[in-house]
């Protein structure tokens, strides 16, 4: 059961290893995408149809057609990655050695919607995966393995999603023998170190300057590829959206938060509570994106906001 990008890396590894058989894929809906508002499947669906598994694509998943269809099918186990909604009691109860989940945070940190942004976004050190056997809260469940992996400067959420993917699955297929053999046992999540991680909004990308650097230097990182970070542009027809592309961090400026210190050809350097950010790539509303030199040879900001 799974849904986006990662989802699909670990349906792969699952649907690649001799002695597992994947009987189902159950998915969201498809929904609509693009400019168009074409309906399209969402990427494990992809993956599934092309190995000739079948797709189950229940609005919710307390749907009794398809939990009815789930009993018939008698798993043994179920895999879950990103599937997007809490999975009902009655359907944890059907396969025999229950549901696994793979949570791509260190549980029982970034309990959630959106573990994987908030880790950069908060400025933590590392981060990996949990392999937890699921319950009826909120990704509350026993742990049964878990990976680890560094954060870096150059780390994004897009980074740091594909890296927790390819870890993920390679963790779940590594597990699964010793779990159903029982030498790999679960074991309960501590009490303490308990956060969540809410799910990002288009807002979460707006930068506040009045917020020290370093922390919207994390939450650019954090953001991209979505919903990416942004300011506004004073101009005289009104304020224009500069999306905000690529940054680096410079905590030797100092200025009103806001203002632009300095524009050329090493960026543009924009003072922030404290310290402050160097814009290197960005792209004007209705433009296209562009290096921040190339911005500046045709516009002279003074500040944003």
């Amino acid at each position: 059961m799974g849904t986006p990008a990662l989802a699909r890396t670990v349906l792969a590894a699952l649907a690649s290893t001799p002695g597992i058989d994947v009987v189902g894929v159950a998915a969201q809906p498809d929904k609509p995408a693009g400019r168009s508002l074409q309906l399209t499947p969402p990427p494990v669906k992809l993956e599934a149809l092309e190995r000739g598994i079948p797709v189950f694509q229940p609005a919710k998943a307390r749907d009794p057609e398809f939990l009815a269809r789930l009993k018939e099918l008698a798993p043994d186990l179920v895999a879950v990655a990103a599937y997007g909604q809490i999975l009902p009691a009655a359907m944890l109860a059907v396969p025999r050695h229950g549901c696994l989940n793979v949570h791509t945070s260190l549980l029982p940190r970034w309990r959630g919607a959106a573990p994987i942004q908030w880790t950069i976004a908060e400025g933590d050190a590392e981060s990996g995966v949990s392999l937890m056997l699921m319950d009826a809260g909120l990704d509350t469940g026993p742990v049964i393995a878990e990976a680890r992996t560094p954060i870096t400067d150059e780390d994004t959420g897009q980074s740091l999603h594909d890296r927790l993917a390819e870890m993920g699955a390679r963790l779940l297929v590594d597990s699964i023998p010793g779990y159903v053999a029982g030498s790999l046992v679960p074991v309960p999540q501590p009490a303490d170190g308990v956060t969540y991680a809410r799910k990002i909004t288009r807002e979460d990308g707006r930068l506040d300057f009045t917020q020290p650097a370093r922390r919207l230097w994390l939450r650019s990182r954090a953001f991209w590829p979505w919903p990416g970070t942004f300011c506004q542009l004073p101009a005289e027809s009104g304020p224009r959206l500069l999306k905000v592309h690529r940054v680096a961090l410079d905590e030797s400026v100092s200025g009103e938060p806001g203002t632009v210190t300095s524009a050329g050809r090493e960026g543009i350097v924009v003072a922030c509570g404290t310290g402050g950010l160097r814009f290197l790539e960005v792209q004007p509303e209705g433009g296209k994106r562009m290096t921040a030199e190339q911005f500046v040879a045709g516009n002279r900001p003074a500040r944003f906001a």
